[in-house]
């Protein structure tokens, strides 16, 4: 079976999460989506706690698109080089990352052995150079695909200016955050 690993801090979840997922299932010979919340955050920044975005990342989850616990069990730094021994070996992985991340690419933890162990997808971000650096990238491209500059960072800003986010993540979502007091600072 063939794997897109779409791993983040899910800080919220949000709709672009959501489009990115469908959009690899449509345009790559990907089986499914894993949806990788993280434990740890590299480099390290505050986040919600990881029992609160995991619970909001099950909201994305369907018949094609799951949510994998893998990093939370095994309790890794965020780095996705740490994640590679952990995969089952019966599956084909991609990493998706979009195109945001090219640029700061070079600091990831030991990135040349991740390129060389794992090929990456890269999903198209607005306002951001949509061609791969290094070999073993993929860029998602198909007239049909449609990216979007929605982000966990934006949508935690608008909570905080107490503005709507109903448009941007998934009802539950917006339910949880607003039931947990997420992302307000006031």
């Amino acid at each position: 079976m063939n794997i897109a690993l779409l791993g983040g801090a899910f800080n919220p979840p949000h709709l672009g999460h959501a489009m990115i997922a469908r959009q690899i299932l449509d345009f790559t010979p990907t089986d499914e989506v894993w949806l990788l919340p993280n434990f740890n955050q590299f480099p390290p920044k505050p986040v919600a706690p990881v029992e609160h975005r995991l619970a909001m990342t099950q909201f994305l989850s369907d018949k094609k698109v799951k949510v994998s616990t893998l990093e939370i069990d095994k309790k890794l730094d965020g780095q996705t080089i740490h994640l590679l021994p952990f995969l089952p070996k019966e599956h084909a992985y991609h990493f998706v990352i979009g195109s945001d991340q090219l640029a700061s690419f070079h600091f990831w933890g030991d990135w040349k052995s991740l390129l060389h162990q794992i090929p990456f997808y890269v999903f198209p971000r607005y306002g951001y150079p949509n061609e791969p650096l290094y070999k073993n990238m993929t860029v998602i491209s198909d007239e049909l695909l449609i990216a979007t500059n929605i982000s966990s960072t934006k949508i935690r800003a608008r909570v905080d200016a107490g503005k709507t986010i109903t448009e941007f993540v998934l009802p539950g979502v917006a339910e949880y955050i607003k039931q947990h007091n997420l992302y307000e600072t006031i």
